[in-house]
């Protein structure tokens, strides 16, 4: 008696890699043969003729169909006039998920993403897995191993909120190279013990770092690097202020080591002051980013709803 071998899913046979083969199609405005609206796999019969129906009915079974930007394999999905429906004839497509991050934006030049709290952006001598770097380029590494991930800029381990990647040597070149021209805005939200006198302003000293690593601020232009950071105060309850604050440089722990210097440190930061830590973390959060895209152009503005736990001390 010979042995029944299983089909292997499409894309995963061993030894060759091909490349996606995606088609993409727009729901028009009509509608379906009957008048009621577009089903998917009905619509998908229309748009693939030359495709026999088992093989479209396996798209959608291994995951290769797409509908405004979400995996699907559900046949009797309802479909929109202007609907966008993606298809991958090669593979399944790679869908992201994480605990600690979430896909916020990406194309094929640029990743936007939320970062959790307590994850690091890249590896250091010590910790070279489990960082918000690695977990992506192992993402797009499934997608296909000639993909690529580079550094932009960084977020503390324990800050959380947006934060960016280029797919290219090319977005990254140009966005470095221009950060001060591409980057139009970087806000961040952070609760702090006591409350700001006054409730705006803008704090400006040069940081210097220690042999221990610990950024300090000083006023001696030849000891340090110049670092601006703007404050609003948003609203104060008790010992504890809600403040945006908008960086006018981006120095190492810039944020952090100014709220120290206004008397005012962040909640949760123990190295830079802090006497409390009523939700168990450094309370700052990058909440909004806007930048020229680096290779459209166009002006791209993100922005990150806050960690629950600081509206609940503020």
């Amino acid at each position: 008696m010979t042995k029944k071998t299983m089909a292997a899913k499409p894309g995963t046979q061993p030894g060759i890699f091909r490349p996606d083969n995606i088609l993409t199609f727009t729901v028009p405005q009509s509608a379906a043969n009957d008048g009621e609206p577009w089903k998917l796999l009905e619509f998908l019969f229309e748009i693939m003729p030359d495709r026999k129906k088992t093989t479209v009915k396996d798209y959608l079974k291994h995951r290769q169909v797409e509908v405004r930007g979400n995996v699907t394999t559900r046949f009797d999905e309802s479909l929109n006039p202007g609907d966008t429906v993606r298809v991958n004839t090669t593979r399944e497509f790679q869908t992201f998920s994480h605990p600690r991050i979430k896909i916020v934006y990406e194309d094929d030049y640029i990743i936007v993403i939320n970062k959790g709290y307590g994850l690091l952006s890249m590896g250091t001598d010590k910790v070279k897995d489990g960082t918000a770097y690695s977990i992506l380029r192992e993402y797009l590494k499934r997608k296909d191993p000639r993909n690529k991930i580079f550094i932009v800029h960084r977020l503390d381990r324990d800050t959380s909120g947006l934060m960016m990647f280029a797919k290219s040597q090319q977005a990254k070149d140009t966005l470095q190279h221009n950060w001060n021209n591409m980057v139009l805005e970087r806000k961040y939200v952070a609760v702090t013990e006591g409350s700001l006198d006054p409730d705006t302003g803008e704090i400006r000293s040069y940081l210097a770092e220690n042999a221990a690593h610990e950024v300090y601020s000083t006023q001696n232009p030849e000891e340090g690097q110049l670092a601006v950071t703007r404050y609003k105060t948003l609203r104060s309850r008790g010992r504890y202020s809600m403040v945006e604050l908008s960086l006018a440089t981006g120095r190492k722990n810039q944020i952090r080591v100014h709220m120290k210097e206004a008397g005012h440190p962040i909640v949760g930061d123990r190295r830079y002051g802090a006497e409390t830590s009523p939700i168990h973390r450094l309370c700052l959060h990058a909440q909004t980013l806007r930048f020229v895209h680096p290779v459209t152009k166009k002006d791209m503005n993100f922005s990150s709803p806050l960690p629950s736990g600081f509206s609940k001390l503020v």
